[in-house]
């Protein structure tokens, strides 16, 4: 059966990039008929906190993405701790004593006889009696992997045929001096037991590809996982997507009142020749495959993103968002305004409009006839029939015709130059507002200032 992993960090709350990675993995996995699993990689104690990972949980479960099995990194020391012996016994895993100081000094010798900066492998050469004078001056040792002297082969599922000769890359350091194991070790120890077939995540890891695929040959029976590295997200400006940039968290999306649905649609295909459309994850999943994404860096648009959210707002039911609408709206009212969101936010400023206050504002002499018209004839009782018998009496009295009638109109009883249909709305105002407002308009327009 098809297994795959999403694996955050709770070291900050989920981005596009990250919420992306997410999305694929489910994607792909409903698509198979497999498994989504949850792991936090939760080794960084100093910079992870409890609220990240709540946040992880509470951003995944308002995308609507489900996982089948979860695990943390942190309940699994023992694990790495046992699979680190096998590899000392094996010679896979040996101890290195320089510091940093005397690995930037063989780097830089390195790169000045325009050789590639790759560790040299002293600590092999060290006899037991150099490695017992070491610690007993002090030091402690770090741990590196021994890596084949190979070559290491895959074919991506979405970036095509990839090799890299392990001669080129440093032995990577897998348990640090105070014994915390590092990312590849983990990972690659995690990834076989919990029987992952797929590793689908982002161009950035490309490079530790080669190296977890020799650790896990020498970790595991199972078969090596296959690799999709999907080409990283860049902003507006190019740069790629950070953790630390708030105004494209998924937090900060779903504060400013960006539908779940609107996210998931576009990022399901970014980065794919096919269109957005504002499809449930159950038809995403049905049309997903790794082969439509491109080797190119795709390019997060907000405009499209705003655009899709629109989309779905303006079809969207009263009970789907009656609970997050502001205290006594209605379905007249989200009738009435749902055709003019951009955001559910937005909802409130008109709910302001509807039933609260407004600024009022000063109109143009030439306009005050049709406000004292207005206010000469309006019904006493406010329908969404009323609008328009009530503009026709406007214009009669006063001659006023399309954008000089209606404008006016707008501007007094809204604060606003555009928005929903007057009709429903005036009903939702009623006409004791709508007369105070008149009134007011009125009074500001005679005595500006």
């Amino acid at each position: 059966m098809v297994k795959v992993r999403f694996a955050p960090s709770p070291t900050g709350y989920l981005h596009v990039g990250n919420a992306r990675a997410a999305l694929v993995n489910f994607l792909f996995a409903r698509h198979e008929g497999g498994q989504l699993l949850l792991r936090l990689d939760d080794t960084d104690t100093a910079r992870g906190r409890p609220e990240y990972e709540q946040g992880i949980y509470d951003d995944l479960r308002w995308l609507g993405i489900e996982w089948d099995e979860q695990a943390r990194q942190s309940d699994r020391l023992a694990r790495y701790e046992e699979v680190a012996e096998a590899l000392k016994k094996t010679g896979r895993l040996y101890p290195c004593f320089e510091n940093e100081d005397e690995l930037a000094a063989k780097r830089a010798a390195l790169i000045r006889r325009k050789l590639p900066p790759v560790y040299d492998r002293a600590a092999l050469a060290m006899t037991a009696e150099q490695r017992a004078a070491a610690e007993a001056n002090g030091k402690t040792p770090y741990w590196r992997f021994k890596l084949s002297d190979e070559a290491v082969s895959w074919n991506d599922l979405v970036l095509g045929g990839r090799n890299i000769k392990l001669a080129t890359v440093s032995d990577p350091v897998l348990i640090r001096a105070d014994g915390t194991p590092l990312y590849t070790f983990t990972s690659v120890v995690d990834d076989a037991d919990m029987g992952i077939t797929h590793i689908i995540r982002g161009e950035d890891h490309v490079s530790n590809t080669a190296v977890q695929i020799d650790l896990f040959r020498a970790v595991a029976r199972a078969p090596v996982p296959r690799f999709a590295h999907l080409p990283l997200i860049s902003g507006g400006d190019g740069e790629k997507l950070s953790k630390r940039i708030g105004s494209i968290s998924l937090k900060s999306l779903r504060k400013d009142g960006i539908e779940p649905a609107a996210i998931t649609a576009y990022l399901a295909r970014l980065g794919t020749s096919k269109d957005t459309a504002p499809l449930p994850l159950s038809e995403l999943a049905a049309q997903f495959s790794l082969s439509d994404f491109s080797r190119s860096p795709p390019r997060f648009d907000a405009a499209q993103l705003l655009g899709l959210n629109r989309k779905l707002l303006h079809h969207m039911p009263y009970e789907a968002v009656r609970d997050r609408l502001p205290e006594g709206a209605g379905p007249d009212f989200w009738e009435s305004v749902r055709g003019n969101l951009d955001l559910l936010s937005e909802a409130r400023r008109w709910w302001a409009v509807a039933r609260g206050e407004i600024t009022t504002p000063a109109l143009p002499g030439a306009a005050l006839p049709v406000i004292e018209a207005a206010l000469a004839s309006l019904p006493a009782e406010m329908t969404p029939q009323s609008w328009k018998g009530w503009t026709a009496a406007i214009a009669t009295a006063t001659g006023a015709k399309g954008k000089e009638l209606y404008q006016p109109l707008r501007l007094a009883l809204t604060g606003e130059e555009h928005g929903p249909e007057m009709a429903p709305l005036l009903s939702l105002m009623g006409s004791a507002r709508a007369a105070r407002r008149l009134s007011a308009c009125v009074a500001a327009s005679a005595h500006p200032g």
